[in-house]
């Protein structure tokens, strides 16, 4: 790939696109940067994050073209951004939407709208008619949540969950981007749901003839191809839904093997047909809150393990039903066995997330166990 340079209005600030091959620690770095400061900021793990940005080794990268770009004033990083054209989004929605991602930026407009623009650009070169984001890299990648926060910077992040400068909402606005999309947090910390609700939710699952399991980790690769049967005829009318293939599956599975708790993840059958799941992880980010630099190596796998013991959140990632089922009420006694199991194993409190702000589906039931919206993500768009 041909490195560019954009010269944004300051003639100090420049936005350069990082070459194939070329080293990403100053990219990778900028997330420590702009963030390390803020004492409810968790950082990730500087080894899965640079497997994700890997062409060779993360599977996004089979069906998506992406650049990695820095901005630098006088040689400094002050801002990265990736700009993605995710070629399966575009076959299954028949669109022509390009995506950016990875957004980090210092306080300042120059720097936000000089990193918009390179990737608008480039997205505009290959043919895109807008821009989306910030996505990072798509609705199933688990780098961090789509969207940038913008209500609930008073708490930590869950796990996988994005948390930003409380300035990025309207960097991006200053940019000529505006709302496409809220995600929604819901947090619980009730572990007594109102005994009515467990009645009434006992009462639809005999109705239904269903069985509510939990994963059986015997079988695992059984029951990896029993959950992306059901993921992809399940989201498939969602907005941003995009199909993962089956390399992007296998990735995520042995991503989830070491921290799933087969009691979080359960599986709905009726007539013995699987028809629905919910998957809920530990928050892990208790633990990864301990090591600052990001790194589990030498030293930092010991101080991660000890932490792991005392997690007692958990975060409910997914939930779905194939169609004929998605209105059937088997959500909602999904939610509300995964909460009941989470509280019998010792966790207290849990967080349901991201939800499209439109998806009542999912918010209604949420609301009825007495879970609250607590965090707001906003994805952003424009034309190009």
């Amino acid at each position: 790939m041909t490195s560019r340079t954009y010269t944004a209005p300051s003639a100090v600030l420049q936005v350069k696109e990082i070459s194939d091959g070329r080293p990403l620690d100053a990219f990778i770095d900028l997330a420590w940067q702009i963030n390390g400061s803020d004492p409810l900021w968790v950082p990730p793990l500087r080894m899965s994050v640079r497997t994700a940005l890997d062409r060779s080794k993360h599977p996004f990268h089979h069906h998506a073209d992406l650049a990695y770009f820095l901005a630098e004033r006088s040689g400094h990083p002050v801002g990265r951004i990736a700009a993605i054209v995710n070629h399966g989004h575009n076959e299954y929605h028949a669109d022509r939407t390009g995506f950016f991602g990875l957004f980090e930026s210092i306080e300042d407009p120059d720097v936000a709208r000089a990193l918009l623009e390179a990737a608008a650009d480039w997205l505009q070169r290959r043919g895109m008619t807008s821009m989306r984001g910030p996505m990072n890299f798509s609705t199933n990648e688990e780098i961090s949540s789509p969207g940038v926060l913008i209500e609930g910077f008073d708490t930590p992040p869950m796990a996988m969950m994005s948390h930003n400068p409380p300035y990025y909402g309207a960097l991006l606005e200053g940019a000529g981007l505006v709302k496409a999309k809220d995600l929604v947090a819901f947090w619980l910390d009730d572990p007594n749901p109102p005994e009515r609700l467990v009645r009434g939710m006992d009462r639809v699952v005999q109705r239904m003839g269903a069985v509510i399991r939990q994963l059986d980790l015997s079988r695992f690769r059984h029951e990896v191809d029993v959950i992306k049967d059901i993921y992809n005829s399940a989201w498939s009318r969602n907005w941003g839904f995009v199909p993962m293939t089956d390399a992007e599956f296998e990735h995520l599975a042995k991503e989830f093997r070491p921290i799933v708790d087969p009691s979080l993840c359960l599986i709905a059958e009726v007539r013995g047909e699987p028809v629905g799941f919910s998957l809920a992880i530990p928050n892990i980010n208790h633990a990864l809150k301990k090591l600052p630099d990001g790194r589990l190596f030498p030293f930092g796998l010991f101080r991660f393990l000890w932490h792991k013991r005392k997690i007692r959140g958990i975060r409910v990632i997914t939930l779905g039903f194939k169609p004929g089922y998605q209105h059937s009420g088997l959500g909602a006694a999904l939610y509300l066995h995964c909460w009941l199991n989470g509280t019998a194993r010792g966790y207290d409190h849990g967080e349901a997330s991201w939800i499209l702000e439109d998806n009542l589906d999912m918010v209604l039931p949420l609301e009825r166990m007495g879970a609250r919206p607590y965090k707001r993500y906003r994805i952003f768009e424009r034309p190009l």
